[in-house]
């Protein structure tokens, strides 16, 4: 667990350089997604594990078939906004009695779903190449989903206790993620987005390319060559660089870095 606002992070470069003093940059956000394809959530600090921050991508909508929805087929999720008890993100933490995920969306009531209750346990849930079981989290958020998106649908948390969802072995042997798209970790420089901004029209905010990590302080770009990232007693490895889709736009391909 690192507090953004204090964090510094020495970046080194997978390129030889002149220098003999590493580039650095500060870490000047951290971003979570409890809900795959929803808004997230900025928060001061987070708790770090092999598969991504906690809580980020630990929750998925499903459609009738337990298929995966995301913004590309379902572009209402990126207004359903998601809020967790701040003390969520803090070492240590675990869910009390009330502790709820709660959920809003346009011309929606708010629904809390419970963080320390007990769900039944459903087979052939599929985000992509991965299928295996996850926790449904029942009827309420099934008839919530289901009357906000206009089609039958589930809310499904993933299956920590047995389940296993592999990276790409070409790039991260032995790693594994909970239901986002690639690696757990996402980078991206906001020199890199100002850069990007300079050349539009219409300015892009951060969050229109859903990163986990957000750092300052370094040139534009300069992060499609990093390889080892040091965040105080933490070692991350530069694997991939992000193949953005058309929810991120298409511009974006050079401009973010994926992590492990």
């Amino acid at each position: 667990m690192e507090k953004a606002a204090s964090l510094l992070a020495s970046i080194f470069g997978g390129a030889s350089s002149a220098s003999t003093e590493p580039p650095a940059a500060t870490i000047s956000s951290i971003f979570i997604y409890p809900i795959k394809s929803c808004r997230g959530i900025s928060v001061p600090q987070a708790c770090v594990s092999s598969t991504g921050f906690r809580w980020d991508r630990q929750w998925l909508v499903v459609n009738s078939n337990r298929r995966a929805y995301t913004q590309r087929v379902e572009p209402k999720l990126a207004l359903v906004e998601v809020e967790m008890p701040v003390e969520a993100f803090s070492e240590d933490w675990e869910p009390k009695e009330d502790s709820c995920l709660e959920i809003r969306a346009p011309g929606m009531d708010i629904l809390k779903v419970p963080l320390n209750r007990t769900c039944e346990m459903i087979d052939g849930v599929s985000v992509w190449e991965w299928s295996g079981s996850a926790f449904d989290e029942g009827t309420e958020a099934s008839e919530w989903f289901s009357n906000y998106l206009g089609k039958p649908s589930h809310l499904v948390r993933f299956n920590a206790v047995s389940e296993t969802r592999i990276v790409d072995p070409n790039y991260a042997r032995g790693y594994t993620t909970m239901f986002s798209d690639e690696y757990p970790f996402l980078l991206i420089s906001q020199g890199s987005l100002d850069a990007l901004n300079q050349l539009l029209k219409d300015p892009l905010p951060i969050n229109r390319f859903r990163p986990n990590i957000l750092v300052d302080g370094c040139e534009p770009f300069s992060e499609d060559l990093w390889t080892v990232l040091k965040i105080k007693k933490l070692t991350f490895h530069g694997v991939k660089l992000c193949s953005r889709c058309k929810v991120n736009f298409a511009v974006s391909i050079s401009v973010l870095s994926s992590f492990l």
